[in-house]
């Protein structure tokens, strides 16, 4: 049977994330309730901690029991990153109606929806480069990301990829934003802390007139975001250039 490359077969995986989530077995476990559990527990410990012994241990059963359900660990991430996309998206279904009808005001709208829900489940951006988890929350929001773009002038390879590179932008910042914030933790260590600390020495080592463009814009943007990068600005920064420059294909093609 051919895999996904991620550990479980292709079959088995669009079964469960197809199939009816909501039947008890024997033990009175569903399907749902181990997804659940899962998300829980990736979002209160990471994706590191997860795994199938732990999510049984939190439902109260053996381990063997979550396997007549879920096979594996890898299908259960598929089902938890399908769970996660459902109901992102509650202006039945109508982005840029939702909007006003502007297709930037929807670009917008789509980017923070995605924003969000890196920050209410940062393990997403763990699971990066996975091949694609074809569930019907996944393809559904694709579905509706794709129908904002729909009309407005792109051809379809260009609708494809202005939301893929809108995703893509989003992700990389959530993800250097997790990062910073791990890092944080993990050194007990702010980033204001730490170029306190690190300045007074760096100045004695160094000749910033080697330097000078780069020590001028340097200065500028760590006064500017109290930090030597800012995800979040970079985030803005970035998404209104993507419209900018969409606008700019849309013109092209009149």
């Amino acid at each position: 049977m051919p895999t996904n490359g991620q550990g479980n077969d292709y079959a088995r995986s669009l079964s469960l994330l197809w199939g009816s989530q909501t039947v008890p077995g024997r033990s009175g476990l569903t399907v749902q309730k181990i997804v659940s559990a899962g998300m829980e527990m990736a979002d209160e410990n990471g994706i590191e901690q997860l795994s199938m012994r732990k999510v049984a241990e939190r439902l109260g059963v053996g381990a063997m029991s979550l396997y007549t359900y879920v096979p594996s660990k890898s299908e259960l991430l598929d089902l938890m990153l399908d769970k996660a996309q459902a109901e992102l998206y509650d202006s039945g279904g109508d982005i840029r109606g939702a909007c006003g009808g502007e297709w930037s005001e929807a670009i917008r709208y789509i980017a923070k929806t995605n924003w969000e829900l890196y920050r209410k489940h940062p393990w997403i951006v763990d699971l990066s480069g996975r091949r694609p988890v074809m569930g019907p929350h996944v393809l559904l929001k694709y579905e509706l990301e794709l129908c904002a773009l729909d009309g407005i002038g792109l051809s379809d390879i260009e609708m494809d990829s202005t939301l893929s590179l809108l995703l893509m932008h989003v992700e990389s910042c959530a993800r250097l934003q997790f990062s910073m914030k791990r890092t944080e933790t993990s050194s007990e260590v702010d980033d204001n802390e730490w170029w306190l600390s690190l300045s007074p020495v760096l100045d004695n080592i160094t000749d910033w007139s080697r330097f000078p463009v780069s020590s001028r814009v340097g200065n500028a943007a760590g006064e500017m975001h109290q930090s030597a990068y800012s995800p979040e600005h970079a985030y803005l920064f970035g998404l209104e250039r993507i419209i900018a420059g969409t606008a700019a294909l849309i013109g092209e093609a009149k």
